[in-house]
């Protein structure tokens, strides 16, 4: 696991850094003082002085909103819960992810997901043999997809797996950007840009509260899509709402699409069984 910070982005005051047993204490107090917020030694959920609180506990980290009535927290978690099913039973080369990546015979392309999130459909793709970095422009989120990775990494079963990924910090159009003239640029990159998804479930509508408070929408996807098609060397994937628009400028040379999700993929060239 590979884990580098390429840049300080703004951070919203509305978040205080907490730890919840000894064991997170001194992530704690080093993660706040990094991200520059205020570190609190005792905490009440139901206390609304800051709307978010980052919760360090024994190598773990999450993100809990405060108040009577809030979700329960978010976290990237790649050993538990839905990303170990999905890892056991998610239907493999079968996938449409991995048909949209270009997934086929012995292929398995170097991918940029330029907009990680918690990191679950990266860690689909090194779970399906892919190299991943993974790129995250809030710190908070990158925060939790650090704890997350250095959990996989320390667990027997997803360590393989974590050691195909590597994480930076930085803002996406500007890393796209600096990778030019790279020896060896993605051969694939992934974009999942913030949309009002239609997915109803209570962990999307939490999680989806969580990262408009947290990271706010996306308002650059078209410069983001441009960068993107000037890095990548086969192809770029931008995942959709099956029903929403695609990105404004180019037209993507074609289209997967599912129940609730569609994969636009703008191909460069063709991926050879020989990369």
């Amino acid at each position: 696991m590979i884990l580098t910070q390429e840049s300080s982005l703004s951070i919203s005051t509305d978040i205080a850094v907490c730890y919840a047993d000894e064991g997170g204490m001194e992530d704690a107090r080093s993660l706040a003082q990094r991200l520059g917020l205020p570190l609190l030694d005792q905490y009440d959920l139901r206390d609304q002085q800051f709307p978010q609180l980052l919760i360090c506990e024994s190598g773990t980290r999450r993100l809990q909103q405060t108040g009577r009535k809030a979700p329960g927290p978010v976290l990237a978690d790649f050993v538990s819960g839905a990303v170990a099913h999905r890892r056991k039973f998610g239907g493999g080369k079968g996938q449409m992810i991995a048909k949209a990546v270009g997934i086929k015979g012995s292929i398995r392309p170097r991918v940029a997901d330029v907009t990680a999130g918690l990191g679950r459909d990266s860690f689909v793709l090194a779970t399906l043999g892919c190299e991943v970095q993974m790129v995250e422009r809030s710190p908070i989120i990158h925060a939790l997809l650090e704890s997350g990775l250095q959990q996989a990494q320390e667990d027997l079963e997803v360590a393989d797996i974590a050691a195909r990924m590597s994480l930076v910090h930085a803002d996406s159009i500007s890393w796209l950007s600096g990778r030019q003239g790279d020896i060896q640029p993605p051969q694939v990159v992934y974009v999942d840009p913030m949309f009002p998804h239609t997915d109803k479930s209570a962990l999307v509508k939490k999680e989806m509260r969580v990262f408009r408070d947290v990271v706010g929408d996306d308002r650059d996807s078209e410069a983001l899509l441009r960068a993107a098609l000037n890095l990548a060397e086969y192809r770029v994937v931008v995942k959709r709402p099956r029903k929403a628009p695609a990105i404004e400028g180019q037209t993507p040379s074609y289209q997967l699409s599912g129940k609730s999700s569609r994969y636009d993929i703008y191909t460069l060239k063709s991926l050879s069984q020989s990369q």
